[in-house]
């Protein structure tokens, strides 16, 4: 499945609910920030071995693997709204990033 697959999913689920009306680059950008937020939260307080640790925990993934999905799903629809290609965006920043930082 192709990121520009997800996003049309993500679309429809949107859609259904009629949910477009509060989808704007602003509040969308502000969601953004709330969820990484609640993603940060679950790193908080922890030394980074506690944190190695409760990964071995399958439902510590999972929470985290929740809200890095809440991340991801409000930054494909911010692209979306804001018409940018994610893939083309992905792939030119990769190879903006080779250039800036070669390799030893």
């Amino acid at each position: 499945m192709h990121i520009s697959d997800i996003i049309e999913i993500l679309i429809d689920f949107r859609n259904r609910r009629e949910w477009k009306k509060y989808h704007t680059p602003k509040n969308l950008a502000l969601s953004v920030a709330i969820e990484v937020g609640e993603l940060l939260e679950m790193f908080q307080w922890k030394k980074d071995d506690e944190i190695l640790k409760e990964l071995e925990n399958e439902d510590y993934r999972r929470r985290i693997g929740e809200e890095i999905s809440d991340v991801l799903i409000y930054l494909l629809l911010l692209a979306h709204e804001c018409e940018i290609d994610v893939e083309k965006a992905l792939m030119d920043k990769i190879k903006k990033n080779e250039q800036k930082y070669p390799e030893r």
